[in-house]
């Protein structure tokens, strides 16, 4: 037994590479302090070590969480200046209708869609290299995929930049300028071809376990948006913004391209040691036979695009029965949204780092070891996104009126905006469980539809609640449908894991939830008596978030000392890193 990243007991986690196939500098995540190398275990040995193992996902997970906190700070610095410069009136309404096709290609092409397919798919041709077959099956794949896929992201996009009119119309039909949003959309259907590349680079990189260049990009399609907009917004308006998202596109490839040409390269490196060390005593290489690399799997690939493209549409939903409530209320729906998903994006990071790790256990028949992560990433996702809920609905206006209130954007504003945001955070734990337990549905590379009928019921429910109580109670009545839908289609995923993804046992997770839930409920209400004190909104953000955690620790909704000491390690020991790095040069 050895522990896990959270702490647990339980199998060694799987590293994606065995000791017979384990290649020098591929174990590691590339983490701006220089490659290190993982040589092969000796022959009669167990292989790897459980704490390496468990070192790796803590380190590969601490730094796509820095860096999804720094891309989440910058996304919450663009929001403010977008609602500084444009406020949240017609002009910020037509930009985020625009807004969508980022949004989209985002999901589909970058985080929930193209990588279930890609990533087990760079990992088999991995591991076929490792074995020595003759060619390289992982240049092989992408001379496969590549043309074909970038082909079809470029007719998307100029499809999508005609049809812009017609899209507008669909999904905003009561927008006071259509004409102001037809030309935001034009400029951002760029991305359908830069987040599809961008997509294929991030896929292939954690398949390489390399995640600094992945988790950065977000960082730089940020700064190419502010930059726009405070560079061009007095001359081209909103427009401004729309083409900081196009211009960030293409930064988002430019910054993953050295890393990806680096871990070929250095495949090309592994593969001659691998030859040189079959070589037959007469001094010829021993080649296996070459073993063509599978195609694409098309039915995978349309399950996880039709499943990703469904979740998205819970925007499109919100969008449509928005647009006829009184200017403004898309915009108070989408920066309240962006607000309350904070926790839920930093409690995702352990999955994505443990996504290829399932895979693999999978792909080996180990369903246990599959199991135990996966329930693992359950317990941990869980315990993070609740106390991030706790903190948002308690301090809402706080947290509202401190990022946003500020020139054109109004206390009025601060105040829809949070209640807004209040009722999105109870949907938090269901998303959180969806985006985990989805990847147990995927993670085997193979073709699954039952997750898309889990969400076409959540999206369904969805649309029903929201077309019901929008007349009524607004924009507040559109979140509250958002989190009733997300939560049907949770509890879906969840009974569904037994027969058709990781066999989860769905009694003993619900059980687990219990004390976490309590834990936030007790802070929830704590914190919010407390963030009502001061008057300045600073300071009772700071009181009632300091109360939320207080009270949501004391009560044991957090993981324990030992859940986090393998987080925690690689920060305790960067100095010594960093000197010993020093004194090598």
């Amino acid at each position: 037994m050895s522990r896990t990243p959270d702490g647990t007991e339980g199998p060694q986690p799987d590293t994606g590479t065995s000791a017979a196939t384990a290649v020098p500098g591929t174990l590691e995540p590339e983490t701006g302090l220089g490659p290190s190398a993982a040589p092969p275990a000796p022959a009669g040995r167990p292989p790897g070590s459980a704490a390496p193992a468990s070192r790796l996902l803590a380190r590969a997970a601490l730094l796509t969480a820095c860096l999804s906190v720094a891309a989440a700070l910058l996304g919450l610095v663009r929001d403010q200046s977008l609602a500084r410069l444009f406020g949240a009136g017609r002009d910020t309404d037509a930009f985020l209708v625009a807004w969508t096709v980022p949004e989209f290609a985002a999901t589909l092409l970058i985080e929930d869609g193209l990588a279930f397919a890609l990533i087990p798919a760079f990992s088999a041709a991995l591991a076929r290299r490792a074995r020595g077959v003759a060619g390289d099956p992982v240049r092989a794949l992408m001379a496969g995929t590549l043309p074909r896929l970038a082909s079809a992201f470029a007719a998307a996009g100029v499809l999508l930049a005609l049809a812009a009119p017609w899209c507008v119309a669909v999904l905003a039909p009561g927008l006071p300028d259509p004409d102001l949003a037809v030309d935001c959309t034009r400029l951002t259907a760029s991305c359908v071809l830069s987040f599809g590349l961008a997509g294929y680079c991030s896929a292939a990189l954690r398949a390489h376990r390399r995640f600094l260049a992945p988790a950065a990009i977000y960082i730089v399609h940020n700064v190419a948006i502010i930059t726009a907009m405070y560079a061009f917004g007095g001359r081209w308006g909103v427009r401004s913004a729309a083409f900081g998202v196009a211009a960030g596109g293409c930064l988002m490839v430019a910054a993953q391209l050295p890393s990806l040409v680096a871990a070929l390269r250095r495949g090309k490196g592994v593969r001659t040691r691998l030859k040189v060390g079959r070589a037959e005593p007469g001094g010829r290489a021993e080649l296996r036979p070459a073993v063509p690399a599978p195609p694409l799997d098309v039915p995978l690939l349309a399950a996880v695009l039709l499943f990703a493209l469904c979740r998205q549409s819970q925007v499109l939903i919100e969008r449509f029965l928005a647009s006829g409530l009184p200017a403004g209320a898309i915009s108070h729906l989408n920066y309240a949204q962006k607000v309350a998903q904070i926790p839920m994006t930093l409690s995702m990071m352990l999955s994505t780092v443990t996504f290829p790790v399932v895979a693999r256990a999978l792909a080996d028949g180990d369903t246990e070891r599959a199991r135990g992560r996966v329930e693992r990433d359950v317990a941990v996702a869980a315990r993070l996104v609740l106390l991030g809920a706790a903190a948002v609905v308690a301090c809402a206006p706080q947290l509202i009126g401190l990022l946003f209130q500020r020139g054109a954007f109004t206390a009025q504003d601060t105040a829809a905006t949070a209640g807004i945001m209040r009722v999105y955070a109870l949907g938090l734990l269901a998303q959180t469980l969806t985006g985990v337990l989805v990847r147990s549905y995927f993670s085997a590379g193979r073709a699954t539809w039952y997750p898309l009928a889990a969400m076409a019921a959540g999206i369904a429910a969805t649309w029903g609640l929201g077309a019901c109580t929008a007349g009524s109670l607004g924009a507040v009545g559109i979140a509250a449908a958002n989190a009733a839908g997300i939560t049907l289609t949770a509890a879906l995923l969840l009974a569904g894991t037994g027969r058709r993804g990781v066999p989860l046992r769905a009694g003993a997770v619900l059980r687990g939830l219990g004390r976490p839930l309590r834990a936030a409920g007790a802070a929830t209400v704590a914190g919010g008596l407390a963030a009502g004190v001061p008057g300045a909104a600073p300071a009772g953000l700071a009181a009632g978030a300091a109360t939320v955690t207080v009270v949501f620790l004391l009560l044991g909704g957090a993981p324990g000392a030992r859940a986090l000491a393998p987080a925690l390690r690689p920060v305790r020991s960067l100095p010594q890193r960093l000197a010993h790095a020093l004194s090598t040069r």
